[in-house]
């Protein structure tokens, strides 16, 4: 009764948080920005956004796979199944960790995200202090640091991501969560469909273009932060050019950790959803 419990106090805070994604809360110069960024993006041409989004998604996958084979990930791999084998003596393999109760999948997710978050605060740092291949690699060093953190997210709720569906399901999680708040519901409920369509599949069957339009509103705040580092990087306080550095910190910091709060929200939905089919024999009534 008491994991029941639990469950449905997760599954209210899910809810709650669903609910705040309705909410369009943005200023008179958000939605003034967000008309002029459409304006500008109107004016592209749509071939050369096609081959840009295009380029996108494919240094997307090759990042994902780079990740997922890397010694590290699989180091990391062991470590997820050494700690969950500390609470559950029967687990051998990812998929096991359902035995564990979702207070402690969240445990393990949690020591995840703040490994991430203290590093994307770290990289973050080094960028700000305007090196120019440091400057360079911003944003390659920070797609990787976070497409990790939604795998870890992921292997810590028992869903393995060297099969293709769960690949496409973590590119989309990641593409989600970088959405405009006005834009994340909608991808939030595209996301829950594709979790209830695939929840066996090994194969993806959907629609494998992740990046679109909004996803180059991100690019600019990239590009936005690395101009801003750029600026101040020459006003030294101490020797030391801190403002560039709290900029690219604690921006990189705030993507990171909004990133694996929806990873983690995701998650833990499939992770509800899942455990409630096996329950009830895959029946919804």
């Amino acid at each position: 009764m008491s994991e029941s419990i639990k469950e449905n106090a997760i599954l209210n805070e899910i809810l709650h948080w669903e609910t705040e994604l309705q909410d369009d809360s943005r200023t008179d110069f958000q939605r003034t920005f967000d008309r002029w960024f459409q304006r500008k993006l109107d004016e592209i041409p749509s071939g050369t956004k096609n081959i840009l989004l295009k380029k996108i998604d494919s240094s997307l996958f090759h990042l994902h796979s780079f990740i997922q084979n890397s010694f590290i990930q699989q180091d990391a791999k062991k470590q997820i199944l050494l700690s969950a084998r500390s609470l559950n003596s029967d687990i051998e393999q990812l998929s096991d960790l359902h035995l564990l109760r979702i207070d402690q999948l969240h445990y393990l997710a949690d020591l995840q995200t703040s490994k991430h978050r203290l590093y994307s605060f770290l990289q973050g740092g080094l960028t700000g202090t305007g090196g120019l291949l440091l400057t360079g690699l911003d944003i390659p060093a920070q797609t990787v640091l976070n497409l990790r953190a939604i795998q870890m997210i992921s292997m810590c709720y028992g869903y393995e991501i060297n099969n293709p569906y769960e690949m496409m399901i973590s590119l989309k999680v990641y593409h989600a969560s970088l959405m405009p708040k006005q834009l994340k519901y909608r991808s939030w409920l595209e996301l829950k469909r594709e979790g209830k369509k695939g929840a066996s599949s090994y194969f993806y069957e959907g629609k494998e273009d992740v990046s679109n339009e909004e996803s180059l509103e991100f690019l600019l705040k990239q590009i936005a932060k690395l101009s801003v580092i750029s600026l101040f990087k020459r006003k030294l306080i101490a020797g030391v050019p801190l403002v560039s550095i709290l900029v690219g910190a604690g921006f990189n910091y705030q993507v990171t950790r909004d990133i694996c709060i929806f990873a983690n929200k995701y998650y833990q939905y499939r992770y509800l959803e899942d455990t409630y089919a096996v329950r009830t024999g895959g029946n919804d009534e």
